[in-house]
């Protein structure tokens, strides 16, 4: 928790530095652009093979894509996101820092009297803050054509009830869901990551278990996360919208 309030200040102070931020948003952004967006196109393809064959089965195909996109937009789309993130920018975050740990860099910077933690995690938290929910949306914009694909070129689904029932399903609520998500595993993946690699242990075997525990604890984490938000949104969207009212947004 102090590790984390410290990172968070870092982003309100002089420790963040513009070319900084700018050349981690880009590893953090630009360069996992590819690697989302094949993983949302995938993940939509498959959803639509694996449920045409039961929606068929009730004479619901119509309405497959509705019930493809509500589950991409508020789960898939944060949560796959996430992880791949998780496990190409965060473990490389843990081996940079525990490299910096192990080598005594960061000792050096505080004997500088710059706050390590501050100047090094602050531009990183941002970065995942800002970037990991434009490739959420990335991700469910290809995991919208993937499946739209499969359904109305491969199964040659009825396109015009197909995409009316998925207007009349998928809300703005939804999309501001899947949003939120993105935002709150982006600062957790980036922070734990982070605290993995300032702990990290001398040699080279340190700097691998640094990665590791990054990864899987962000993993969980954002298992877990998700669950809880999961349980808190929906009892608030029927706080706001009872069973049985007509949903505005």
């Amino acid at each position: 928790s102090l590790f984390a309030a410290r990172a968070v200040t870092g982003v309100f102070t002089r420790h963040l530095k513009a070319a900084e931020l700018l050349r981690v948003c880009v590893e953090v952004g630009v360069s996992s652009v590819g690697v989302v967006a094949v993983t949302g196109t995938f993940i939509g393809m498959v959803l639509a093979v694996q449920a045409y064959t039961q929606f068929h089965l009730i004479g619901l195909d119509t309405s497959l894509g509705a019930v493809i996109h509500m589950s991409v937009v508020r789960e898939l789309g944060p949560v796959l996101s996430a992880v791949m993130l998780a496990g190409r920018v965060g473990t490389s975050m843990a081996a940079q820092l525990a490299t910096m740990r192990v080598t005594e860099q960061i000792d050096a910077l505080a004997c500088l009297g710059v706050d390590p933690v501050k100047y090094l995690v602050g531009p990183r938290f941002l970065a995942c803050v800002l970037m990991i929910p434009l490739l959420t949306v990335l991700a469910d914009l290809m995991g919208v054509f993937g499946s739209s694909l499969i359904c109305l070129k491969v199964f040659h689904i009825e396109g015009q009830h197909y995409w009316e029932h998925t207007r009349n399903f998928v809300k703005t609520w939804d999309v501001l869901v899947g949003m939120g998500k993105a935002v709150i595993f982006g600062g957790v993946l980036s922070l734990i990551c982070c605290h993995r690699g300032f702990r990290s242990k001398p040699g080279a075997e340190g700097v691998g278990r640094a990665a590791t525990e990054g990864f899987v604890l962000s993993f969980v984490a954002i298992l877990v996360i998700d669950f809880l938000m999961a349980m808190f949104l929906n009892a608030v969207h029927n706080m706001i919208w009872p069973a049985g009212s007509v949903r505005m947004a």
